[in-house]
């Protein structure tokens, strides 16, 4: 998004206008990549705006942060606060994005960061629909690898990871894919460069470790929890590359992404070269969960009004 998403943002505590939301050059975040971050989505349905596992997100954010030894100065229960504030105060009625982001201030050009370094928190709120187009993509085995937790933890939400995920992106892009695939330092398949992966094999589903370079994605964990309530065996496992090919169904999961199949892999055909019914069958019912249609679920939701 290249333009203005909203009247305002929340800035340390205060509503800013979007345009004054400035800092200065010689933050230490814009030349060190030191920002932790979320990606939320909120979803108007019913005549009322639901944001999907809002306390879950900004719990994650607080993680992030202090793997980092980042200070983040404001509580989980005052982040959920401002963001409701803030999308009452914007008073969107489409469904959007959500931006929470804490980053390293006027520290200087030392490495040595610390909780006594200044942070700054920000929560952005911008109309957001698809990310993908279409019921499903192809997506290459990037040649890049995965970052590792004994060079960068992937498990914390921070900027600097999103490099890796770059680099690939660029890669699938040029060859003419919608994304890439990486493999972990040891070759298993980890994840996309923004999302996490499932595999479904004979009616069992399957997705990587977290060991295996993985973010601890929220729709991730959402998805294991509905296809096991839904009845399907999933298995957290190592998955090697030559799995893929041989997969019936593979689809990806986040926040912006929502659940989308794979449908190709490096040119081979994913099962019927179709969304598979596993795959629509969870991606249907997580649609209905964001849009407060599954009582059993609403305890995801946060509504705004």
């Amino acid at each position: 998004m290249r333009t203005k998403g909203a009247e305002f943002i929340w800035f340390d505590g205060k509503f800013v206008k979007w345009e004054d939301a400035t800092i200065p050059v010689m933050s230490h975040v814009l030349h060190y990549g030191t920002s932790v971050f979320e990606g939320i989505r909120g979803y108007f349905a019913r005549n009322n705006l639901y944001i999907f596992r809002l306390k879950e997100h900004m719990e994650r954010l607080h993680r992030s942060a202090r793997v980092y030894s980042f200070a983040l100065n404001y509580s989980t229960k005052d982040l959920c606060n401002a963001t409701i504030d803030l999308l009452r105060r914007i008073s969107i009625r489409e469904s959007c994005y959500i931006r929470p982001l804490t980053f390293v201030g006027m520290h200087g050009i030392d490495l040595n960061i610390t909780r006594d370094s200044p942070t700054h928190t920000v929560i952005i709120i911008f109309p957001f629909a698809k990310y993908f187009k279409g019921e499903g993509i192809n997506a290459c085995v990037s040649s890049w690898r995965r970052i590792h937790d004994t060079f960068t933890p992937p498990m914390a939400k921070a900027a600097g990871n999103y490099l890796n995920s770059i680099l690939a992106t660029q890669e699938s892009r040029r060859n003419g894919y919608d994304e890439s695939i990486l493999l972990d330092a040891e070759g298993n398949v980890s994840e996309a460069a923004g999302e996490n992966i499932f595999m479904v094999r004979d009616k069992k589903m399957y997705t990587p470790f977290t060991a295996d370079s993985v973010l601890e994605g929220i729709t991730r964990d959402s998805t294991i929890t509905i296809a096991r309530n839904m009845g399907y065996e999933l298995t957290e496992r190592p998955i090697v590359r030559t799995e893929l090919y041989m997969a019936d169904e593979l689809f990806l999961t986040g926040t912006a992404a929502e659940i989308i199949a794979i449908t190709n892999v490096d040119g081979i055909q994913v099962g019927d070269g179709r969304e598979g019914p596993v795959t629509r069958s969870i991606r249907e019912m997580y649609t209905k969960i964001a849009s407060a249609e599954i009582e059993e679920y609403l305890g995801w939701l946060t509504p705004v009004w």
